[in-house]
């Protein structure tokens, strides 16, 4: 399994965020049927404040560079799915180029800690 770690920002309106909760309350079929396929096994996102963490787990021969891209090319409602929920989102002020989420760096692993 792999894991990845996201950040990005809401717009800072109580309205805005109680929409972009309410849309995952209920997220649409065939994004998350094109987020398993392309091998993602797992996902959950948190929020504090307006600050959104995804954390995603994945099959080993997962790409980041190419599988997140290849669910909006499996499905026009996945592309269709992150235009809507851009408009609920300030990309990351952490986010490198080209970027929107930014990309964690873990520093601690609880499980791998057990063993030292």
């Amino acid at each position: 399994m792999r894991y990845f770690a996201l950040t990005v920002n809401l717009k800072d309106d109580p309205r805005i965020i109680e929409q972009y909760k309410a849309y995952h309350r209920d997220v649409w079929p065939k994004v998350e049927q094109a987020m398993r396929e392309v091998g993602i096994t797992a996902m959950k996102i948190f929020l504090v404040g307006r600050q959104l963490f995804l954390w995603v787990e994945t099959v080993d021969e997962f790409d980041e560079a190419v599988d997140f891209e290849r669910c909006e090319q499996m499905f026009p409602e996945c592309r269709e799915w992150e235009d809507l929920m851009i408009t609920f989102q300030e990309r990351s002020p952490d986010a490198k180029e080209g970027e929107w989420w930014a990309m964690m760096e873990q520093v601690y692993d609880f499980d791998a800690a057990k063993g030292s």
